[in-house]
């Protein structure tokens, strides 16, 4: 008998051998691209015990969906990674793994049926799990000084009209004060505490390092797109409160 997908909109089971028994509740969900040009490679290695990768569903080009992990394992997709303190992300999320060749490839746009298709799916698994908005995450803002993923031409604000994410319109960019890597002092460490404060792996430092510099491209890729460039300015900054209030709110 042949398994049958927990989400109705996955079509079938492709499973992978690279599961584990959770160790935290469910509370996100992460969403990445696979970063290789073909998709049916992609998929093979995903499922290979060999690769010690693996994902809850994979989203082709076309929007088939199909499910690799049970929901209620441990897939094996965010590796070393962290997210409002906690560093088992592995263990709290559900994995999306979405067909698409990257930054390496280009990163060409997202095509619509696979949009349309990560959006089913996702608003799916929110309605079956205690997952907030703004803990639907990309995979470059678990491990910012590791990944790209699904990168800045992910449309994220039109999952957030569906329903799916925490998002607010972007402040515009202007010239303007801005702080940068190598800059120091109390400013750099009021900055950090609200990254860290968002929930990204951000210490209070003071300093603005090579780490920094990757959480505010990581900020940028998910929150504001039109310029990744890990300068943290007036729109990044103004864009981060943001956030933070709306989600109080």
């Amino acid at each position: 008998m042949k398994p049958t997908p927990e989400s109705p909109v996955a079509t079938q089971v492709v499973p992978s051998p690279n599961h584990g028994e959770r160790r935290r509740p469910v509370d996100m969900l992460l969403l990445h691209y696979t970063g290789m040009p073909d998709a049916g490679e992609a998929l093979l290695r995903l499922a290979n015990p060999l690769a010690e990768v693996s994902c809850h569903y994979f989203v082709f080009e076309d929007g088939r969906v199909v499910q690799m992990v049970p929901e209620g394992r441990r897939a094996w997709h965010a590796g070393d990674s962290a997210w409002e303190g906690e560093r088992d992300t592995n263990s709290r999320s559900i994995g999306i793994e979405i067909a698409h060749p990257g930054h390496a490839g280009g990163l060409p746009p997202y095509p619509e049926a696979q949009v349309a298709a990560v959006i089913a799916l996702a608003r799916d698994i929110l309605a079956r799990w205690p997952i907030r908005a703004d803990r639907v995450l990309a995979h470059s803002d678990v491990a910012p000084s590791r990944k790209q993923d699904p990168g800045e031409g992910f449309p994220w604000e039109r999952l957030h009209r569906a329903g799916v994410g925490h998002w607010v319109p972007p402040a515009p960019i202007r010239d303007g004060r801005f702080f940068a890597e190598g800059d120091a002092g109390q400013p750099i460490e009021a900055l950090q505490a609200m990254f860290a404060l968002y929930g990204y792996d951000q210490p209070v430092t003071g300093t603005f390092d090579v780490r920094m510099r990757a959480v505010v491209e990581a900020f940028q890729r998910h929150f504001r797109p039109a310029r990744v460039d890990g300068v943290a300015d007036a729109s990044t900054i103004t864009t981060l409160r943001d956030l933070i209030a709306a989600r109080a709110a």
